[in-house]
């Protein structure tokens, strides 16, 4: 190939499908939808042709997002077995942007009361969102040059290009990438749904143990046929290859080798910056940290009923779930609370009633020191990034996690351990040489996050050594316009047929 041709390759515009059963600001319950929002519109910056494919859910605030019909995906059926269902599709579009989602408007399997539900018929929601990726495609004379599935819900769509949609020649040049964000989501299903999925002439490419089993899972099936495989973060394609982090999947991802790869999120600084973000009472950058920290901290600490302090302030933004490591902080920060007075706790969040209680009772034993504030609320969630001194993330296993990134960008150092995404993007501080952005320890127990406060504790009183911590990790590059290079890159190899 000539050095002119290698250029002309690198400047194609790529046609790039995109499936996802959740997109932020639309439909939400993780970082899935975050990232399903903010790299495909990234790729658009770029000049590719990007689409969208997600379900109407009766979530979403039909009086907030206008849609408009496309009127040749209009009142289409599908065969699904026995099951006869009919589905449109809408075009939507995100506030302040110009790229086009595609909304599969389905009332009888997407009209829910959430996302996701344990109802009988969960397997075939989210097999016509299958369907109806290939279906529009056909219809608008559309051919991806990669087609992005995420997570079990569009993880049959590897498997459906090789199979019921191989005789449409709109497709023979069309690779598969599946990205894992969570592997302990897989969508197991009884295995009598092969016929309602429309694979029954082609259960030998399913995987065989499952079915002597009695079990259909569609991320195992996404693993068997997609062209690569991707996660979100280096450490967590390591791990998930392992029994420790792989829940019975690490035996088919280690079979496939170097196809399986891993690349952070990015963030969207548009709406995580602390120089722009309008849920702060008083904005800042690098140049005037010190002080836009001090304001943001008075105005948590008085808007949480806490009294002032000059000591270092802990902040927690999660899920209350087992994953997320938090029932290891309770003996911790009980201790830390009781020795140390100038100390703060603001938490937000819902989840396990365990974990809900752990900081009640904190709480309740530490009034003036300790604020929990149940359930979610985006202006807070942004408002103890910026106030926080330091947050904690102590999680068992974290694909990427994004919060950590926030914390970055708004000068707050990460506590967290070192897994999956965390450590890749968290440095343990070393105060001799002026390096590392947080504080990192090994094991999920109690004295591991122990050890790690103390050493946050010991390093407050050394003012300048804290700000170079901070700054370092203001500086670092998160960013869905770095991040998205990788995943760019990739797509040009798989189009290119490497």
């Amino acid at each position: 190939m000539t050095t002119a041709m290698a250029d002309d390759t690198q400047k194609e515009r790529l046609r790039i499908g995109f499936a996802a059963a959740e997109v932020a600001p639309f439909s939400k319950t993780g970082g899935l939808a975050d990232v399903a929002s903010a790299l495909p519109l990234e790729l658009h910056r770029r000049g590719h042709d990007v689409r969208v494919f997600t379900p109407l859910h009766g979530t979403i605030d039909l009086d907030r997002f206008p849609f408009v019909p496309v009127e040749f995906l209009q009142d289409i059926p599908i065969q699904l077995g026995p099951y006869r269902v009919t589905f449109s599709a809408y075009v939507g579009r995100a506030p302040g942007t110009d790229l086009d989602l595609y909304f599969i408007h389905c009332p009888e399997l997407f009209f829910r009361d959430s996302i996701y539900t344990g109802d009988a018929d969960e397997f075939l929601r989210f097999a016509l969102l299958n369907h109806a990726v290939f279906t529009c495609c056909q219809r608008m004379g559309w051919a991806p040059h990669v087609l992005h599935a995420n997570d079990w819900h569009t993880a049959l769509l590897p498997l459906f290009r090789r199979t019921l949609y191989a005789w449409d020649q709109l497709f023979a040049g069309t690779r598969t990438v599946l990205t894992i964000h969570n592997i302990a989501y897989q969508g197991a299903f009884p295995a009598r749904i092969v016929d309602d999925l429309g694979l029954a002439a082609h259960r030998q490419l399913l995987h065989q143990d499952d079915l002597a089993a009695g079990v259909v899972n569609f991320l195992k099936t996404g693993i068997l046929w997609a062209d690569v495989v991707s996660t979100v973060s280096e450490t967590y394609a390591r791990e998930i290859c392992t029994p420790a982090f792989g829940v019975g999947i690490d035996g088919l991802l280690r079979q496939r080798g170097g196809s399986v790869i891993g690349i952070v999120n990015g963030v969207d600084y548009s709406t995580w910056d602390p120089t722009n973000d309008p849920h702060l009472p008083q904005r800042y950058g690098i140049d005037d940290l010190a002080a836009g920290k001090k304001a943001n901290k008075a105005a948590l600490l008085a808007g949480s009923h806490l009294a002032p302090t000059d000591g270092p302030l802990f902040g927690i933004v999660s899920r209350l779930t087992h994953q997320k490591g938090l029932d290891l902080l309770e003996a911790p920060l009980a201790g830390m609370l009781r020795h140390r007075r100038d100390t703060r706790l603001v938490a937000l969040g819902s989840g396990e009633a365990s974990l809900e209680q752990m900081f009640l009772d904190l709480a309740s034993k530490f009034p003036d020191r300790v604020a929990f504030h149940r359930g979610y609320n985006e202006p807070l969630a942004h408002q103890i990034e910026a106030a926080a001194d330091v947050f904690l993330m102590p999680s068992r296993f974290e694909p990427c996690g994004l919060n950590q990134l926030y914390s970055l960008r708004y000068g707050t150092a990460p506590l967290v351990r070192r897994t999956g995404g965390l450590a890749d993007t968290v440095a343990h501080f070393d105060r001799d040489h002026g390096e590392g952005n947080g504080f990192v320890f090994n094991h999920a127990d109690s004295s591991g996050v122990g050890w790690a406060l103390e050493q946050a504790l010991a390093l407050w009183p050394d003012r300048d050594a804290w700000h170079r911590m901070r700054t370092n990790g203001m500086k670092r590059d998160f960013s869905w316009q770095r991040q998205a290079t990788p995943y760019e890159n990739l797509y040009r190899l798989l189009a290119a047929g490497a």
